[in-house]
């Protein structure tokens, strides 16, 4: 049975949200993310989301399903006519074809572009509508200024955007002042009850770094048995690790009880390194390990402009994961085993190094799944490789959140931020960040000083 629309909120009181082409490849389901209130979408926007639906990119994918959706949804109506989003009960939307506004973008800012097309529907839509509350919604800053110069409301769309960056939760707490006993505890039997260090339980799988006085010890908070254990420094594939939240880290990599792991941190800290080697120490208990990164065009140019095959166009990209790989083998003579385990496993596919992209549509079942750059995804792109796990499988997300390469994302709106911020709790996940540089001396300066 259907029901009317509520009553308690008019006509006048429905806000008129205008999206642009940004939002809709952030989230193609963005339209459905404004409650009781209204939602335009100017012709400029389906004519670029045109431009983008051909193609194995997640905004391709984006603009397609975007399109079939206004095409499922208009039903009988007229893309002119207010179209209810989720039934009746909630907000409808449009497609507003008109761009004469007295106000004319395209002469004010001396140019013809959608940007400023999109600009003058919203004019027209503040002109038809005066006594409503008209809003041009995009991840375009420089949009957002043009729209404030022109006297338009302008906002960020905030789905899937985290509050504050300084308090993103960091996955370790320094304790200071801890009995003795308890140190000593978890020396002599690698655990004790966590009751002991405080009345309030921490995040599951919170590490911590227990001090007193000349004494410390590194434990994790295992919310199963309310356990604090102690976290011991181990080697993975000869990689060691040099500070606590390395040790952190490889903790985390090594337990296989632990199915999704995060690492954030600056260029240097080990994020990568670290989650490849513990991938090849956990190797016999996977199918197959994965590594993979987003790719990025330079100057915001398709790979599809590189000379060669596929592999050769995408190579550029992966030459940070191949450089890792190397790494670790230069650690070993190549009459050693573990040399040749790792050739062996890349001739036979099992371990893989490929774009994220090309990864799509494989099985996802008994794998180590390493994502690289994942501060690259979108919100949207990290559930698409999450809801995608299959029995066995660990994931392992890296990146640096302050160094974005992506148009339209930010510190706080890119998908490895949100996911920290939403998965902060879950037994199965734990988080890192790795504050230290380990790189090299002028790494390290370069991080600070530059």
């Amino acid at each position: 049975m259907t029901t009317r629309r509520k009553k308690s909120i008019s006509e006048n009181e429905r806000k008129i949200f205008v999206l642009d082409t940004s939002v809709i490849l952030y989230d193609h389901t963005a339209i459905r993310n404004f409650k009781d209130n209204d939602v335009v979408i100017p012709i400029t926007v389906l004519e670029e989301l045109d431009n983008f639906k051909k193609g194995n990119d997640t905004k391709n994918f984006a603009a397609r399903e975007f399109i079939r959706y206004i095409d499922k949804q208009s039903g009988d109506h007229t893309l002119q006519d207010w179209i209810p989003i989720n039934g009746r009960t909630t907000g409808r939307f449009k497609i507003e074809m008109h761009t004469d506004a007295k106000l004319n973008a395209e002469k004010i800012f001396d140019e013809k572009k959608p940007d400023h097309k999109i600009l003058n529907t919203t004019i027209y839509l503040q002109e038809k509508y005066p006594n409503r509350k008209v809003i041009l919604v995009t991840k375009d800053i420089n949009l957002r200024i043009k729209a404030k110069s022109l006297n338009i409301l302008a906002e960020d769309y905030e789905t899937g955007k985290i509050k504050e960056v300084e308090e993103l939760y960091t996955g370790k707490t320094i304790i200071e002042k801890v009995k003795p006993s308890i140190i000593q505890a978890l020396y002599e039997h690698g655990e004790c009850d966590a009751k002991q260090l405080t009345k309030q339980k921490p995040i599951p799988n919170q590490y911590l770094i227990l001090k007193n006085n000349q004494q410390s010890v590194l434990a994790r908070y295992d919310a199963t048995t309310n356990k604090l254990i102690r976290v011991q420094k181990l080697s993975a594939y000869s990689i060691t690790p040099k500070n606590a939240e390395q040790t952190f880290a490889l903790d985390a990599l090594l337990n296989d009880e632990i199915r999704l792991v995060t690492l954030q941190g600056v260029a240097g800290t080990g994020k990568t390194l670290l989650s490849i080697a513990g991938a090849l120490e956990r190797r016999r208990n996977y199918q197959q390990i994965y590594l993979a990164r987003p790719i990025v065009p330079l100057s915001n140019k398709d790979i599809g402009y590189l000379p060669g095959d596929v592999q050769q166009k995408i190579n550029p990209y992966m030459e940070p994961l191949w450089d890792n790989l190397k790494y670790i083998k230069s650690l070993y003579s190549e009459k050693d085993k573990e040399f040749r385990q790792i050739n062996d496993m890349v001739e036979n596919e099992k371990l893989v190094v490929s774009a994220l992209a090309y990864i799509r549509g494989r099985s996802l079942s008994n794998i180590f799944f390493i994502i690289d750059e994942a501060q690259n995804l979108t919100p949207h792109e990290i559930k698409t490789i999450i809801t995608r796990a299959g029995e066995g499988t660990k994931i392992v997300f890296t990146g640096d959140i302050h160094q974005i390469d992506t148009p339209y994302l930010d510190a706080q709106s890119n998908g490895l931020s949100y996911l920290i911020e939403k998965f902060k709790g879950q037994s199965i996940y734990a988080h890192v960040t790795l504050e230290k540089g380990e790189r090299s001396l002028l790494a390290n300066l370069a991080n600070e000083l530059l």
